[in-house]
């Protein structure tokens, strides 16, 4: 996943209930938070139904519809999730802070949620590297429900809250073909797709991220649908590492995720990680540790990503992203998504075909 930096966030009920900056608004700024609360009761009727009939509690419901407006609003349940990505506009700082102010004073009025349950990011780019930075430490998780699983998400502390709502889809192909495999999930984060892995039948699931932290999140998603038992791992370690060592031990998997970031650096490590020019290594290895017939899911939503056709062997691949984006989601190329086949090895690698 791409990362981002230079970011803040409120949401905490001061700064929410301190509105005196408001006085620095103009009439433009009173006529966009009307247009912006027409378009959220509008796209909010059009979903009321829609995420009922499918048990699904958090979804997307506006993504930067108006240009003047570049917010993208998620709803978890009773709470919002606002984002707010650079634009080009005239006002000076105070103004700006009362317009977001407004916006999302006008969100929660409007979606009839508590201006408390309210939060509100900024996701700015900033230098070549762009990661995923911690932006408070409330460390409060909220339970939230998709297709019959709690999960644990925070709203306060990081730009994303640890359930990514653009794989929804894929989450749910992965439990309806997990029964009795053995899954291993790469770059796990949060664990979201072990758990529905786990949920869907899997004797096995191996979780591997470089992060504790969010290990221990995912472990936590697992106690929250009781789920447990030694047949399920976490492992913090260096993904490429890992799937070489695994290698060795002769362990084998048959059916992964690959959810890779774009861009990511770490402490732990000496070199920082390109989805680019790396996905093509970590494909070959992964192939070592996955018997003819294994079902690996890859994605990345890197938008310039090139599948790289020629360095990549033992798979039969396809391009399912024109599925595998949610239909809440407005932006279909919020993620690119392949489903891959091990097959047998030759000298001259297949590549992916689009649906």
């Amino acid at each position: 996943m791409e990362r981002s930096t230079n970011q803040r966030t409120t949401g905490d009920k001061n700064a929410v209930e301190n509105a005196q900056s408001l006085g620095h608004l103009e009439t433009k700024d009173h006529e966009q938070a009307e247009l912006f609360g027409n378009r959220l009761r509008k796209l909010s009727r059009h979903l009321r139904r829609w995420p009922t009939k499918r048990g699904i509690t958090c979804y997307r419901l506006y993504e930067k519809d108006i240009p003047e407006i570049p917010l993208v609003v998620d709803r978890y349940e009773d709470y919002l999730h606002i984002t707010e990505f650079e634009r080009p506009h005239t006002r000076d700082a105070d103004r700006h802070a009362a317009w977001l102010q407004l916006m999302q004073q006008t969100a929660a009025t409007t979606l009839d949620v508590q201006l408390c349950n309210t939060y509100v990011k900024q996701r700015f780019k900033s230098g070549e590297l762009k990661q995923y930075r911690k932006v408070g430490a409330s460390g409060q998780l909220i339970p939230v429900r998709e297709s019959g699983l709690r999960f644990l998400v925070n709203l306060q502390d990081y730009v994303d809250t640890g359930l990514f709502l653009d794989h929804r889809n894929t989450r749910g192909w992965v439990r309806e073909e997990a029964e009795g495999k053995r899954f291993l999930n790469l770059f796990a984060y949060t664990g979201s797709f072990s758990v529905y892995a786990a949920a869907g039948g899997a004797i096995t699931t191996t979780s591997v991220d470089l992060s504790k932290n969010y290990l221990q999140w995912a472990q936590q998603n697992f106690e929250a649908n009781q789920l447990g038992g030694s047949q399920h791992r976490f492992v913090s370690s260096d993904t490429l590492e890992f799937l070489a060592e695994a290698a060795k031990r002769g362990e084998q998997f048959d059916l992964a995720v690959v959810d890779p970031p774009t861009y990511s650096n770490s402490k732990r490590t000496d070199q920082d990680w390109d989805v680019q020019k790396q996905h093509s290594l970590l494909l070959n290895r992964l192939r070592d540790v996955m018997p003819a017939g294994a079902i690996v899911y890859f994605s990345t939503n890197f938008r310039r990503f090139k599948f790289a056709t020629d360095e990549i062997d033992g798979f039969e691949v396809h391009e399912i992203s024109n599925r595998s984006v949610p239909e809440d989601f407005r932006n279909r190329r919020i993620h690119r998504c392949w489903r891959m086949v091990a097959c047998d090895r030759c000298a001259t690698p297949g590549g992916p075909d689009a649906d």
